[in-house]
């Protein structure tokens, strides 16, 4: 394994995207946010994925977090760099990535309401070339292109791993008994599905509670690679009224729980943009305060 490989067994934090009272980004809001994960022991950083709200930024925007990330992170881990939307904008974003100093880049499945899972194969090809070999993780949102199709995806050179967000892990152990064995699976969705995903051969997990609390994804970690199943879920449940916030309103309040967390800890991140939901509503107000009160995350001292 390289480095970069070995480490997508870790935590893949998804980093915010910090904004100030005008709606523009304030990248220095990352340091803290940064500076915490790092020392708690998250193994990657990404820049420019969903909890960064990727499709709620411009072009430009987007550029400039990657480079704000990996300047924060200053090599202490390595930083990945989501990129997508149009194969266009992809390219270009890979290229500046690269420039900026990411040791990967994170490939969102294209939302086109005609993508062609053979189409998809040559838009990861064409960013493939653009990162000028940078290795690729492919971010799966969509199993029902068949594992015959995200087989094909995995041969494209330069795919060194899968973030798998479906819920079905018997297509994902089907995926990886069929795909090149030196492709790396991370689980896409979090803490409260990485145990399941893990059963089937999945490593390592994506995490937006690094932002808030990244103790906890930590500490899930260890107990899920020491095969500690029983105390990982334990830690999951303690957790829980966290992600079930995010999941509300069909997800859209995913980024606003993990803000909405953040200005009640001290470290105001701005709000989150439209189409997500913002603020909270009282109810979830009240819970989320509950949550964080409850472990801790409202003083000094980390439960």
């Amino acid at each position: 394994m390289t480095d970069l490989t070995q480490k997508l067994t870790g935590i893949s934090g998804i980093l915010v995207t910090p904004f100030d009272a005008d709606d523009r980004i304030a990248p220095k809001g990352l340091k803290p946010v940064v500076d915490r994960a790092i020392k708690a022991g998250v193994h990657i950083l990404t820049a420019n994925g969903n909890t960064g709200e990727y499709y709620g930024l411009t072009a430009d925007e987007a550029e400039r977090m990657v480079h704000a990330a990996c300047e924060t992170v200053a090599g202490r881990v390595p930083v990945i760099g989501g990129v997508g939307r149009s194969v266009h904008e992809a390219c270009a974003l890979a290229k500046a990535s690269k420039t900026a100093g990411v040791a990967g880049l994170m490939v969102h499945q294209t939302p086109d309401p005609f993508v062609a899972p053979r189409g998809f194969r040559d838009y990861v090809a064409r960013v493939a070339e653009a990162g000028d070999g940078l290795p690729l993780v492919l971010y799966l949102r969509n199993d029902a292109i068949g594992t015959d199709n995200i087989v094909k995806l995995c041969q494209v050179e330069g795919v060194a791993g899968v973030k798998w967000a479906t819920p079905n892990p018997l297509k994902l152990a089907d995926a990886i008994d069929n795909s090149p064995e030196d492709v790396i699976w991370v689980g896409g969705l979090a803490e409260v599905w990485a145990p399941p995903l893990y059963a089937v051969g999945a490593r390592g997990f994506t995490s937006g509670l690094i932002n808030v609390w990244p103790e906890r994804s930590v500490a899930i970690h260890a107990a899920l690679d020491g095969g500690d199943y029983d105390e990982a879920n334990r830690l999951i449940r303690g957790m829980r009224v966290f992600e079930d916030i995010r999941a509300e309103e069909m997800n859209g309040t995913n980024v606003t729980g993990v803000k909405s967390a953040l200005a009640m800890m001290g470290h105001d991140c701005g709000p989150t943009r439209p189409p997500s939901a913002w603020p909270l509503t009282d109810d979830q107000s009240r819970r989320l305060r509950g949550f964080l009160a409850d472990n801790g995350l409202l003083t000094d001292k980390v439960a």
